[in-house]
């Protein structure tokens, strides 16, 4: 997972986190990667020690959390405490360097940031809230944290060089310091190495399949399909560094979740976008979700924010029902009955999701099979065999 930061970004991450007044900005953007690749790993952060950022977010996994949760399967994540549970599931950190700023555009839009709801702004502001959430690292303040990193000789060497001999004396500029570090190490290559077969095609160092080729075609058609409205963010389909996903926010109706509900012993009903701080109107935003990158979805599953879905093809029927009039498509394969009515039901984006046609079964396989080609080569062997 090692990787370097570019020098301009790098530089220009440890002068905000440093300061003025708070030592010389980090002048080696490669040591401040390799210090962020040590605090992403580094399970001392946590209470009881035993979580890393790297624990719920796996690098051998897709940058996802691969744990099983009794009762809950793949769905949410457990806590530093062993038996605390979070109510979302786990979105890969993969490609999440390219997400823009949170923001209200032009349009009166929401879109960018970073979690499902993006309420943290910016990666650092992201990598800010796992060590202090009560539900995941679990430790009580800034303070406490900083007190951690103090404890090894190594850290103390390295944030002293990079950011001033004083950095650890104060909670804040500590605090700071560290998810800045973090950031700069999810901003290097290895998080977004673009290396995918669907990558490789578009450099000419690889082939598709007949199958793959006519996903692709179905996926960026707007005649046939409505995928590309939301997961796509260059103007035109098939350009190279595309992360599928424009960033927005939508509610498509995703069912809730009956066994996270049972885990929780209620009903989560999950506001989504409407749980930000930062959002005004909370009746629109409420159920609304960030469109995520479908880069690695083939092995990132379970899907949506409640992690209700377990196979890829079943979200794509999901999708599907919004445009099939067929009773038989109206059912959800993993559970045989008709498909549950959504967590939310206000906001729902039926504009986009009635936008295209209904498919059959060989264009519905066509588009799994082009969304496996997304999977970074590191990843490739995890595809789940048909």
């Amino acid at each position: 997972m090692a990787g370097l930061a570019s020098a301009a970004t790098a530089f220009a991450l440890a002068a905000t986190v440093a300061g003025p007044g708070h030592g010389a900005p980090a002048a080696d953007p490669a040591a401040l990667a390799r210090l962020g690749e040590q605090l992403f790993h580094d399970t001392n952060l946590s209470r009881n020690r035993t979580q890393a950022c790297a624990t719920c977010h796996m690098p051998d996994l897709g940058l996802a959390d691969g744990r099983e949760v009794e009762g809950t399967g793949r769905a949410v994540s457990l806590g530093d405490d062993g038996t605390s549970i979070g109510t979302r599931n786990a979105p890969t950190a993969g490609y999440a360097l390219l997400s823009p700023a949170f923001a209200l555009t032009a349009a009166g839009a929401y879109v960018g940031g970073q979690f499902l709801d993006g309420r943290a702004a910016t990666l650092e502001d992201q990598a800010a809230g796992p060590p202090l959430n009560p539900l995941e690292m679990a430790m009580p303040d800034k303070a406490a944290v900083v007190a951690r990193l103090r404890e090894n000789k190594d850290y103390v060497a390295a944030f002293g060089a990079l950011f001033g001999k004083t950095v650890l004396d104060d909670a804040e500029t500590g605090y700071a310091a560290m998810t800045g570090a973090i950031a700069a190490f999810e901003r290097t290559p290895a998080f977004a190495p673009f290396d995918s077969k669907y990558d490789r095609f578009l450099r000419g160092e690889a082939v598709l399949t007949p199958e793959e080729e006519l996903g692709r075609v179905l996926f960026f058609s707007s005649q046939f399909t409505n995928c590309s409205q939301c997961h796509r963010l260059k103007p035109v389909g098939g350009q190279e560094g595309e992360t599928f996903s424009n960033y927005q926010f939508h509610n498509i109706g995703v069912p809730a979740n009956p066994a996270l509900d049972a885990a929780q012993g209620k009903p989560v009903a999950d506001q989504g976008l409407a749980a930000n701080d930062a959002v005004t109107d909370k009746a629109a935003a409420a159920g609304r979700f960030k469109v995520p990158t479908l880069r690695n979805v083939a092995v990132t599953g379970p899907y949506m924010h409640n992690g209700v879905f377990k196979d890829l093809r079943t979200v794509i029927l999901f999708y599907n029902k919004y445009n099939a009039k067929a009773a038989r498509r109206q059912i959800d394969p993993e559970t045989g009955a008709p498909w549950a009515p959504p967590e939310v039901a206000g906001n729902i984006s039926l504009k986009e999701l009635e936008s295209g046609p209904a498919l059959d079964d060989k264009r519905i396989n066509a588009l799994v099979a082009f969304l496996k080609t997304l999977t970074d080569r590191r990843y490739e062997a995890l595809i789940p065999a048909e």
